[in-house]
């Protein structure tokens, strides 16, 4: 009831799911070294005061509780995120308590670029820069995407792809999702 929805509950029937990701733990990473530095800062705080200032001890373990539950808050929130491309349409699905689906469709796609810095080439990820045509789409930079070479070459496929054989290959999965249990004679 007060989860979110799963991502593929917004998919079509006609619809094939090529990619469903969440963004690299990397885009935590300053959320969790702010935490780490603030919580360090209320210990040493908290060791120089007096005895006898019990408010202001107690003032800053609430503070450093409301430095943990903010911390919990992001991990949530990146939990929930997700990234998935069909055969006909990007969406981010995000949001702990309003929900949020950004959508764009394949065929308005003109020119995708990805780039890696050395940091994301050592933990594996990337932005994937999605041009279109007309205005400047929600989904246009995703960062943090993990392993960027293969979901570019999928979306490339999608987009740039023969099409008659993306339509085999879909036809193709549906009849075995369709054929039922083999019956040996």
């Amino acid at each position: 009831m007060f989860a979110p929805r799963d991502p593929d509950e917004y998919l079509l029937d006609t619809e094939r799911r090529v990619i469903r990701v969440r963004r690299h733990w990397a885009c935590l990473l300053w959320d969790i070294f702010e935490a780490v530095a603030l919580l360090a800062g209320a210990v040493m705080i908290s060791y120089l005061l007096p005895q006898g200032a019990w408010i202001l001890q107690n003032l800053i373990w609430y503070a450093a509780l409301f430095v943990v539950l903010r911390f919990a808050y992001f991990v949530i929130e990146w939990w929930v995120e997700r990234i998935v491309v069909t055969d006909k349409r990007f969406m981010i699905t995000s949001g702990v308590f309003t929900t949020k689906v950004a959508m764009m469709p394949v065929t308005k796609v003109t020119d995708l670029t990805y780039e890696r810095s050395v940091v994301g080439r050592m933990c594996g990820f990337g932005t994937l820069v999605v041009e279109s045509a007309g205005q400047i789409q929600a989904l246009n930079r995703i960062e943090y995407l993990p392993n960027p070479e293969e979901v570019y070459d999928a979306i490339s496929e999608l987009v740039f792809g023969d099409k008659k054989k993306q339509a085999e290959r879909f036809t193709m999965t549906k009849a075995k999702r369709a054929m039922p249990g083999k019956v040996s004679m």
